[in-house]
């Protein structure tokens, strides 16, 4: 929440009680700030479809052949919205297939991948281009 809000994007979650929880527990900014939060019910596909169909751009954080590696990331020229997947299992395969593109992290290190929050903080400061 404290990346989007910094960026001024909004974070779209499955509307359910899971995830109000997880929100409400882990809100630092507290009442102070009320971050854009879209409630985008159980079928996050057919949301992703509605903002495809509106000219956003579909980017998947993960590791995919052909996928494009953080560096060499342009900025967004156009709303985008990022696929960010659990952090044991990824995103779905048929979700991958259908973005507009892939993005990796590069690392040097012995670990597998980024916390999520980590890995979705790098990639949309990348794309506002403000690293």
């Amino acid at each position: 929440m404290r990346t989007c809000d910094a960026l001024g994007a909004c974070m779209a979650v499955p509307d359910t009680a899971h995830y109000r929880r997880a929100l409400a527990h882990g809100d630092t900014l507290g009442s102070r700030r009320h971050p854009c939060v879209h409630w985008v019910g159980t079928r996050k596909e057919r949301w992703i479809e509605q903002q495809r169909a509106h000219g956003w751009r579909v980017v998947a954080v993960e590791l995919a052949e052909g996928a494009i590696a953080l560096p060499r990331l342009e900025p967004a020229r156009q709303r985008a919205v990022v696929l960010l997947g659990h952090e044991w299992h990824g995103i779905p395969e048929e979700q991958v297939a259908t973005a507009d593109a892939c993005i990796e992290i590069p690392m040097v290190g012995s670990g597998a991948s980024l916390n999520v929050v980590v890995a979705g903080s790098l990639v949309l400061y990348r794309l506002a281009g403000m690293a």
